[in-house]
């Protein structure tokens, strides 16, 4: 029959087998090394989705502002709407799943190149759609084309390298400004 005495020297026998044994401190150390590599990787990956994504949506804005700026899109007889403009930009990035509910356009017309301004869609950490406008203009005038488009971002410190957004999401945007052509008789 063993004492209390010996509890602890049991105790100090044990810790000493533990410190000095080797078997499985690959795993270990692999474990702690897995978890900050994992997230490196991921956050890597979601850059790299995240330039993608705003790359192709600065050459989708920009052929679609083509439409604008020959006056191409003013001559069809489809009616001249937002909905109309997002689906040539969407029609670009048609990988992009979510395209036609994520994306808001804005259409401006300015009186000279000084006058343009660029406020902010976002309202209470959300886009207000009802500030957005859309104006295509006529032969010879500027026209500032922007696009917005939420992404939600899969990693959570990741959020605040661009504009955020409640619910998890970034704002990504791309801007056309131009001179329409003078197109017509």
């Amino acid at each position: 029959m063993q004492t209390l005495s010996s509890a602890p020297g049991r105790l100090r026998r044990f810790l000493g087998r533990f410190a000095r044994g080797r078997r499985g401190a690959a795993a270990v150390e692999f474990a702690l090394v897995s978890i900050p590599f994992f997230a490196l990787m991921f956050g890597i990956i979601e850059v790299g989705l995240i330039y993608f994504v705003a790359t192709t949506l600065e050459a989708a804005t920009n052929e679609a502002a083509r439409e604008i700026r020959t006056g191409t899109l003013q001559g069809q007889t489809v009616p001249e709407t937002p909905a109309a403009f997002k689906t040539l930009v969407c029609n670009q990035v048609s990988w992009l799943t979510s395209c036609t509910s994520n994306l808001f356009v804005q259409v401006q017309t300015f009186s000279s190149f000084n006058s343009i301004t660029q406020p902010s869609p976002i309202q209470s950490g959300a886009i207000n759609q009802n500030n957005l406008t859309f104006s295509l203009g006529g032969p010879g005038d500027i026209v500032m084309v922007q696009t917005f488009y939420e992404w939600t971002v899969l990693a959570p410190a990741l959020d605040q390298i661009g504009t955020p957004i409640s619910g998890g999401k970034m704002l990504l945007s791309s801007t056309s400004v131009f001179r329409n052509e003078p197109y017509g008789s």
